[in-house]
């Protein structure tokens, strides 16, 4: 017990860091998390796994383009839909957890790869970052990516200092995992092959034995690469490369010009700071942190340093990223959000630690707490309870199903109606798939926001059942329920 007291005592402010963030993560959790159409789609696919109905081979398609990603989210969250009796909030609880878990493990891995102080600034950052949180508090694919990140360059650095295998092995799947989880971090794969040849190379200049074992070393990576991305690869192979084909369509239509893709790498850097720091920076300051970066990167080129592998991932993600010149959404920088955090904190750590420069770091610490504080709405306002609302919509669909063929949508989203869905099919009233082409006898249109036409609405869900009268007409919540039949 002593000894437990006293590693807490000499730890204490890694113990607060921890303990705050886990209370952001999970503070009334349950009444603000995010349920919404995704979170709906991906409840029914789990629920699925669960009672062996449907074993997908795909996961969910992406915001833009409908590129599928792999199936390794839905396995990965599928325990916590059990361990909470089909309850939806076991998604959030698992997504949340994780989350939750990464402050420690990134604190551990810095801490080796760094030091102690780089470790904790990094850790406060994480910990108090409202994006991060606000991740973490519903189920979504990319939200976990930041811990896979992490855990991808760590291990990856491990293959290249240790030679082991298991660590290959381990870098190739996690790789794998992250590109499944978003396929931005498809642009690791050209950072990390450049190290790995120039590892390579430098293995060849000192013994051909070594070069024999990491020829080995580096099929095993690409094998444990290829069998966790195996579902995704076959599904592409027997679609004509079909996702391989909307995914390059997605950089082939952004523009070309080389002025553009500039313009594209200055505004990606822009808004990872709006989004890392809660602040919107002069443009002329944040590119010339960018250009700061990028000479740093080049006075370390020739240095064996954690710091230099970290910043070259950093440039040649972001560099990558670029490529699309889109709108510039939160969640498109989850990969970088982890390294850039950690290569903020290096630089946050003075060479000689005068007293100012302690100050600094200090003064700069609680001015990104402060404007991270203003962004946590759980803390000051009232909850949206999303799936109980979700839950109170169903039970009323569910008490005035009278037909074994019913249907179900929404307006305006009519995908939202997946959340409504997901609850009468674990409660026993199954409606028809979405966008199935069989003619329901009923169907309930939910009005999420004013709906002005409901008979005649050109919706297809809507104007394929072709409805010509309304039977019943509930509200739960300022939510409509019309019930139509033909």
């Amino acid at each position: 017990m002593r000894r437990i007291l006293n590693i807490l005592s000499n730890n204490w402010a890694l113990v607060i860091t921890l303990v705050m963030g886990v209370f952001l993560r999970f503070y009334k959790l349950t009444g603000f998390t995010t349920f919404l159409g995704d979170q709906g789609r991906d409840a029914i696919v789990v629920k699925r796994i669960l009672t062996l109905e449907h074993l997908p081979a795909i996961g969910a398609p992406t915001s833009i383009g409908q590129v599928y990603l792999g199936p390794f989210y839905y396995y990965f969250i599928t325990p916590w839909l059990w361990f909470f009796h089909l309850n939806p909030v076991g998604l959030v609880f698992g997504v949340a957890l994780f989350s939750s878990i990464y402050l420690l493990i990134n604190y551990i891995i810095v801490k080796e790869l760094f030091d102690k102080k780089i470790a904790l600034i990094s850790t406060i950052f994480l910990s108090f970052s409202s994006i991060l949180i606000d991740f973490s508090r519903f189920s979504w694919n990319p939200n976990l990516l930041p811990l896979f990140t992490l855990l991808t360059v760590y291990f990856v650095i491990k293959s290249l200092k240790t030679s082991k295998w298991y660590f290959f092995a381990l870098s190739g799947a996690f790789l794998s995992f992250s590109i499944q989880l978003h396929y931005l971090s498809l642009f690791l794969i050209p950072s990390i092959t450049i190290l790995l040849i120039n590892n390579l190379i430098k293995k060849i200049k000192q013994s051909n034995n070594v070069t024999m074992k990491q020829f080995v070393n580096y099929l095993l990576m690409l094998f444990s690469f290829i069998l966790f991305s195996s579902p995704l690869i076959v599904f592409d192979l027997r679609h004509n490369f079909l996702n391989s084909k909307l995914f390059l369509a997605l950089f082939q239509s952004s523009g070309t010009s080389f002025l553009t893709k500039i313009n594209s790498l200055f505004d990606s850097f822009y808004y990872l700071n709006l989004y890392s720091f809660n602040i919107s920076l002069n443009k002329f300051f944040v590119y010339l942190l960018l250009f700061f970066l990028t000479i740093i990167l080049f006075t370390l080129i020739k240095k064996r340093s954690n710091l230099k592998t970290f910043i070259f991932i950093f440039f040649l993600t972001i560099l990558g990223m670029s490529l699309y010149s889109g709108p510039k959404y939160p969640h498109y920088f989850v990969i970088l959000y982890p390294l850039y955090y950690i290569i903020i904190s290096r630089f946050l750590i003075f060479p000689k630690e005068a007293k100012w420069e302690k100050y600094l770091t200090i003064l700069f610490i609680i001015g990104f707490i402060f404007l991270n504080f203003q962004k946590y709405p759980y803390l000051r306002s009232l909850p949206n309870n999303q799936i109980t609302l979700s839950k109170n919509v169903a039970q009323k669909i569910y008490d005035n199903v009278n037909d074994k063929k019913f249907t179900v949508t929404a307006l305006p989203e009519k995908y939202s109606d997946s959340t409504y869905r997901y609850f009468l099919e674990i409660w026993g009233k199954r409606s028809l798939e979405k966008d199935s082409l069989e003619k329901a006898n009923e169907l309930f249109v939910v009005c999420e926001k004013k709906c002005d036409i409901i008979i005649g609405n050109p919706m297809w869900d809507i104007a394929f059942f072709a409805p010509n009268k309304i039977v019943g007409e509930w509200e739960v919540r300022g939510v409509k329920i019309y019930k139509l039949v033909r």
